[in-house]
């Protein structure tokens, strides 16, 4: 079945409620805290306080003795059972053609700690209590080193004696590079005009709703171990933990993701703790939960964004875009974590060419290693950070050229498709020009100058800003990330088992953290399959009960989870026509299946979905010469690309300029989503998503002082967070074309909002503030950045 058939089923395009809310808003969800096992004790870490320092000697002697203590654990203990550091799930070759610089990354510091939140040592006691009392008693003798934590800084070497591994003593992973440098530069040599941008894209901390949960168990009776952890990927966190840390039969290991509160990529990766508490629990044969509060996810979880960099425009007199030229400082944090190499050079550089026709493009990315926590994925990975830079890259040489926002991205959208970018994506299809008629109509921009005016008569300033995105979702084909370093595959699986009474069980590798999956992916087998949306159950995230998969991110659910599933209906479809023909006595090939009922071709002959069903399982009337009973499929999908998901999307502001003070007061989304399964979930996913990314732009900020490392914005009393009430309401708009290489046509949308969202803001801003002369702001547009970027264009 084709997209174009299959957006025509019933229930697609339906704005279902979801499934799963009743159980979250009546209290019956159940999170990695709520399971209570037998027997069950509880983990304490003892978390560096320094940024950088030797470890001299670690005294347990007290800790170990306080009351209900069952174990202390320290690096040497680990060393001693043979427990390998995590893995990075990238490998990232350097512009040299040597590999990445990969220091071992060990589960309880060995030697040195690295960064403020550094595990030292791991106290397990009956109560969680207990366990906190003890660890307060772990004596540790710190020689302390000096720290370097901006990326600028490790980029200088400003900081002497603060290299980090022995490997990368100068704190550089690698150098890394797309694109033809030299024709490139040859262009940007006799170009009309070249315009040039520094700017920061501020580090943030994810913050999910739930902070990171896990509970290790172990049986002595059949030598298994079981991980419950509030995780996107369970499968993955298996493989890592078995293969490349434990050294354990993957068989022998079951790892369980139940409801989950919100990941925003944080929760891809296999963390320390997740490795402590599973070898733990067999060395004490108990249960053990260790349960993040706020404070310490700030310190521990990984973290997101954190680039500097120089971006450079090449254009002809009419402004259109010929060159450009990008140079980036990443930062990876103390430590690589899974994705954290992919995220600022693969999910990032080639998403620079944007929805444009620029035809030259060259990207080079120097990777450092910091004292702060590690950096990897957070909502969107890599194609924020692209889309804030070339967003404002574009606006800038709008200003330059004197041209209109929009006008500029007019003259450079792509318009034929398919179109093969200079930084290796090939964009299937696409209507750019079409989002940006839609966006300009909702966001009524014909009214902005009387709103500006009528600003400015309340001695405020207001600013308009654009943002045309493009992002790459569903990380594929497996073969082609391999060759560019990936790890691990990037296919999914579903499993479809129908029912002897033809309700249906589907069993998925994606995972839901807040997607509504068992919502939407229920729609797409009942749309197929002609039954009632309430007779579909999804199973995820338990590696027990799912075949395989390779879990949520990068908005790869529905385009890639549910084509596996799509690709597993197929086969259901295929056995149910035989065992159809075979009850009406016909040839398979004359059999058309519709709205739920099996037809022979030219005839009134008809039967029911749930009579084939039942006939599988009580064979009686069967082919039982040429079928097997049963009515069970399992299906592996591996896109063969990229989907490309885009929008533009229009902010207003307005500005006092006596404080600072900076308020959202217009934003319009107009995104290219493909086909939509169900409207509401997706409006909501933009919701959070334009959220997150307004926050960013206006608030949040990751903060580590500069000499000492440690984290200053460790609490929700300096990290400021996004509510309600800084928001005006969001006018939402779509426009669809499908995507042209999975059978459902779509794209993905989670991450969307936070990616576009940004630089439309800032843009704003920066146009609000053009007349007193502020040419340069990073965000975030807090009252006091604002107002010192006022005095100083003043000054």
């Amino acid at each position: 079945m084709g997209a174009s058939d299959f957006s025509k089923l019933p229930h697609i395009g339906e704005s279902l409620r979801r499934k799963e809310d009743y159980r979250f808003l009546t209290g019956a969800g159940q999170y990695t805290d709520d399971v209570v096992l037998a027997a069950q004790s509880h983990a304490v870490f003892v978390r560096s306080p320094h940024a950088h320092a030797r470890i001299n000697s670690i005294n347990t002697d007290a800790a170990k003795a306080a009351p209900g203590v069952l174990g202390v654990f320290v690096g040497t203990d680990v060393a001693a059972d043979s427990i390998n550091g995590l893995p990075c799930g990238w490998l990232i070759t350097s512009t040299d053609g040597q590999p990445m610089k990969e220091p071992p990354h060990p589960i309880l510091a060995q030697g040195k700690v690295r960064y403020v939140g550094d595990h030292v040592a791991m106290v397990v006691a009956l109560t969680q209590q207990q366990a906190r009392d003890a660890a307060e008693l772990v004596e540790v003798d710190y020689d302390v080193l000096p720290a370097v934590v901006h990326v600028a800084d490790a980029a200088a070497g400003k900081v002497a004696g603060a290299g980090l591994h022995d490997i990368a003593d100068d704190n550089h992973c690698y150098k890394w590079a797309i694109g033809d440098k030299g024709a490139v530069d040859s262009v940007f040599a006799s170009a009309a005009h070249v315009t040039k941008l520094d700017l920061v894209n501020n580090r943030l901390i994810p913050n999910a709703m739930e902070p990171r949960t896990a509970i290790g168990s172990y049986s002595r009776a059949n030598d298994e171990y079981t991980l419950y952890v509030s995780n996107q990927n369970p499968h993955v966190e298996r493989l890592l933990m078995t293969a490349f840390v434990m050294g354990l039969p993957e068989h022998k290991v079951r790892v369980i993701a139940p409801d989950v509160g919100g990941g925003f990529g944080s929760k891809i990766f296999l963390y320390a703790e997740d490795v402590c508490l599973t070898w733990a629990a067999k060395k004490l044969n108990r249960n053990i939960k260790w349960v993040a509060d706020r404070s310490e996810a700030f310190l521990s979880d990984a973290h997101g964004r954190d680039h500097v960099s120089h971006a450079e425009m090449a254009m002809d007199k009419d402004g259109k875009f010929l060159a450009m030229r990008v140079h980036t400082d990443a930062n990876l944090g103390a430590y690589l974590s899974t994705f954290a190499t992919a995220v600022p050079t693969i999910l990032y550089a080639t998403l620079l060419a944007g929805q444009y026709t620029t035809p030259q493009v060259y990207v080079e990315v120097d990777a450092w290693f910091t004292n702060t926590a590690p950096v990897d994925a957070y909502r969107g990975a890599g194609r924020p950070e692209a889309t804030y830079l070339l967003e404002r890259l574009v606006t800038r040489c709008a200003w330059d050229l004197g041209l209109s926002q929009d006008e500029i991205r007019k003259r450079n959208f792509i318009t034929t498709f398919p179109y093969q970018t200079p930084v290796a994506l090939q964009y299937d299809v696409g209507d750019y020009h079409a989002c940006m008629t839609q966006a300009q109509e909702l966001a009524d921009v014909a009214g902005f100058e009387a709103r500006k005016s009528a600003s400015a008569a309340k001695g405020l300033l207001r600013g308009v800003g654009y943002s045309s995105y493009i992002e790459a979702c569903g990380i594929a084909p497996s073969n082609i990330a391999g060759a560019l370093g990936a790890r691990a595959g990037l296919f999914e699986c579903g499993e479809v088992r129908v029912h002897p009474t033809g309700s249906v069980t589907v069993f998925t590798g994606s995972h839901s953290h807040g997607q509504g999956h068992e919502t939407t992916f229920a729609q797409v087998v009942a749309a197929r399959l002609g039954i009632p949306v309430e007779n579909v159950d999804i199973v995820h995230g338990d590696t027990g009960r799912v075949p395989f998969g390779m879990g949520t991110y990068g908005s790869r659910s529905i385009s890639v989870g549910g084509a596996a599933i799509m690709k597993a209906l197929d086969k259901i479809e295929a056995k149910a026509k035989k065992i159809a023909a075979h009850l009406m006595e016909a040839s398979d090939a004359d059999i058309d299946f519709s709205g739920g009922e099996f037809s022979v071709r030219g005839t009134d002959k008809k039967i029911p979905f749930g009579q084939v069903a039942l006939t599988a399982y009580v064979p009686h009337n069967y082919p039982l010469d040429k079928l097997e009973p049963g009515l069970n499929e399992t299906a592996f999908y591996d896109p063969t690309n990229f989907t490309f998901p885009a929008g533009t999307y229009i902010c207003e502001v307005e500005v006092d300029p006596m404080t600072g003070s900076t308020r959202v007061d217009r934003f319009t989304a107009v995104d290219d989503f493909g086909t939509i399964i169900n409207p509401m979930i997706v409006e909501g996913q933009v919701h959070g998503g334009l959220v997150q990314g307004i926050g960013q732009a206006l608030m949040e900020n990751c903060v580590y002082d500069r000499e000492t490392g440690q984290l200053l914005t460790g609490s929700f009393m300096d990290y400021a967070m996004p509510r309600a009430d800084d928001f005006p309401e969001f006018k939402l708009g779509h426009v669809c074309t499908p995507c042209t290489h999975n059978p459902l046509g779509t794209k993905g949308c989670g991450e969307a909002g936070a990616i576009g969202s940004p630089p439309a803001v800032i843009n704003a801003l920066l146009d609000a503030l053009r007349p007193l002369g502020v040419k340069e702001f990073d965000m975030p547009a807090s009252p006091h950045r604002v107002w010192e970027a006022i005095q100083s264009a003043k000054a």
